[in-house]
């Protein structure tokens, strides 16, 4: 049974409406891949930015979620979007920068920074 508060949730996250999801490492609880400070302050600029280019809200083209951390513990902070599945290091203001305008609104990973292609597929 979905409640009225899980309807409201979906309808204000707009999760049936974007295309990319991008997952950052960031707040980690014992971080290694990058200073917490650092990694915080990715995060912030990332908000700020998808608020900014009117690219998160309830018709979202981008949905990103806060991770503690994605396992990948060198040159952090670390990325990764889907659908395509492309992982990104050193994730500092100026990268995810090139992520959001290259990737995210035009389409195309950012090679200098990935370091893995992993697009999610179904098995058959």
């Amino acid at each position: 049974m979905i409640t009225d508060e899980l309807k409201s949730a979906l309808e204000s996250l707009g999760l049936e409406l974007f295309g990319r999801h991008i997952f950052l490492c960031a707040d980690a609880t014992d971080p290694k891949c990058a200073p917490k400070e650092r990694s915080l302050e990715s995060w912030e600029f990332l908000k700020r930015r998808l608020k900014e280019l009117e690219l998160a809200g309830p018709e979202p083209l981008v949905y990103r979620t806060k991770a503690n951390c994605l396992r990948v513990c060198a040159q952090g902070p670390i990325a990764v979007v889907y659908p395509e599945g492309v992982w990104y290091h050193s994730c500092a203001p100026e990268v995810l920068e090139r992520i959001i305008q290259e990737h995210l609104i035009g389409g195309k990973p950012v090679q200098d920074f990935a370091f893995a292609t992993n697009p999610l597929a179904t098995k058959t």
